[in-house]
Formats: structure tokens, C-alpha cells, sequence
């Protein structure tokens, strides 16, 4: 608006001039021209005043214009996201390559073992370095065998019941005897699925074979071999005593 103002001003201004320089010549109509020209500067300094209101709404439609804008949505980077316990096939190699050949047929040697025989953690070791094994190889084998030593010992104890009847805390003493934990052979004997009655029955059997006991004398060594006493007359009884 002011722009279009200060143009008319100063167009209307020029002709002003113009026509009241040819009043002047001719000596006529000069006071209107004088009129037109003062109306023409007021008109320009009007349309001057207005020129910068003008100016500043039109920034700030460009300002408002860049604030409304939609900003730009940066996308994230996807990463892949590696674990701690991450190990990469060129880790793997490295370490199969930094075993020693004393580690690699320990660990050979203990599975060939525990293919025949069950051993405790302990007695594994022992057997290792009765083979020349060094302390540190042999553990290594017996920590990387795979073995679960709880079942090591439930074989363990169905191994001794194939042969000899055990009463269930003899058969406990002789799993630890054999370097397994409490723990481990408390299980063995608790999932070896025996009647600890007829374990007193076979082991009263197995003295009278070799020697003469008195009932109350059976009953006793019975219970020297860690039967209760119900379990030991149990056998005495099935003994014919």
C-alpha cells in the first residue's frame, strides 16, 4: 500500500511541476496546479510513512514462514548392536588356535573316558594326570568335557549296586570316597532308584556267605554299613533269622 501511494505521490508531484512551470509561461491556473502539487507531496510523504509498516509485515510473513515450516525429520542410523558375549568366527579361531596340543588331547582324552566310565570332576583330573597330563591340562579338560556331575555320580552309584548292595548312606560315603561333592552324591543316591530294604536283604546275604553271625550280631554290622535298624531286621528277617 505505502509503495503504491509514494508512486501516485510522486507521479501526481511531476506533473505538478510540469504544468505549474506552463501556468508560470502562460500566466494562468497557476494557483491550482500549486494545489495539485501540495496535494502530490502530501500523497508521497503518506505513502513514504507507510513503505516501512509495509515492509516489516512482509518480513514478518517471511519469518512466520520459516518458523512454520516443517523441519526436516533426520531418520536415526540403524546400528547393529553387538553383545559383550559376542565372539565373531575369526575370535573363534584365534582361540582354537592359542590351545596348546597338551590341552586339545586332555579334552579328547576325558571324553574318551567318560564315554566307558563315570567320573567325578575330581577323579577325571586325578586320572588325566595319572596319563602324564600336566595339573593345568588335565583340568582343562575335565572344566571344558561338557560333563553334568550329578549325573556322573548317578551313574556312578548304579555302577556300585550292579556289584554290591549298599545301604544309602554307605553308598553316599563311597561317592564322596570317589571325590564326589555331598551335594553330588546325595544325588546319586536319591535318583538311583533303590530299595534300601532289599539293599540290607543282599548285604545280609553276602556276611552269611562267608561267615556265621548271631541275629543280633547281623543286625549290628547292618547298621555299621549305615542301614537303619528297621532296614537292617528287615534283612536279618528275609535271612531266615
Amino acid at each position: 500500500m505505502g509503495t503504491v501511494l509514494v508512486l501516485i505521490g510522486f507521479f501526481a508531484f511531476i506533473a505538478a511541476i510540469v504544468m505549474l512551470i506552463i501556468s508560470f509561461i502562460k500566466k494562468n491556473d497557476l494557483k491550482k496546479w500549486l494545489k495539485v502539487m501540495g496535494i502530490s507531496f502530501i500523497v508521497l510523504i503518506v505513502g513514504g510513512v507507510l513503505m516501512p509498516s509495509t515492509t516489516e509485515n512482509e518480513d514478518n510473513q517471511v519469518v512466520n514462514a520459516e518458523v512454520t515450516a516443517t523441519p526436516e525429520v533426520v531418520e536415526p542410523i540403524e546400528t547393529e548392536e553387538v553383545t559383550e558375549n559376542e565372539i565373531t568366527e575369526d575370535e573363534v579361531i584365534v582361540v582354537e588356535e592359542e590351545l596348546t596340543m597338551g590341552q586339545k588331547n586332555a579334552l579328547k582324552k576325558a571324553g574318551s573316558y567318560l564315554d566307558f566310565m563315570a567320573y567325578s570332576y575330581k577323579g577325571l583330573i586325578t586320572q588325566l594326570e595319572f596319563e602324564d597330563f600336566t595339573t593345568e591340562e588335565a583340568t582343562y579338560g575335565a572344566d571344558n568335557c561338557g560333563a553334568d556331575w550329578n549325573e556322573q555320580a548317578l551313574k556312578k552309584a548304579g555302577s556300585y549296586l550292579e556289584f554290591t548292595a549298599y545301604s544309602y548312606e554307605g553308598l553316599i560315603e563311597q561317592l564322596e570316597f570317589e571325590d564326589f561333592t555331598t551335594e553330588q552324591a546325595t544325588y546319586g543316591a536319591d535318583n538311583c532308584g533303590a530299595d534300601w530294604n532289599e539293599q540290607a536283604v543282599k548285604k545280609a546275604e553276602s556276611y552269611l556267605d562267608f561267615m556265621s553271625y548271631s541275629r543280633s550280631g547281623l543286625i549290628e554290622q547292618l547298621e555299621f554299613e549305615g542301614f537303619t535298624t528297621e532296614q537292617a531286621t528287615y534283612g536279618v528277617e528275609q535271612n531266615g533269622y
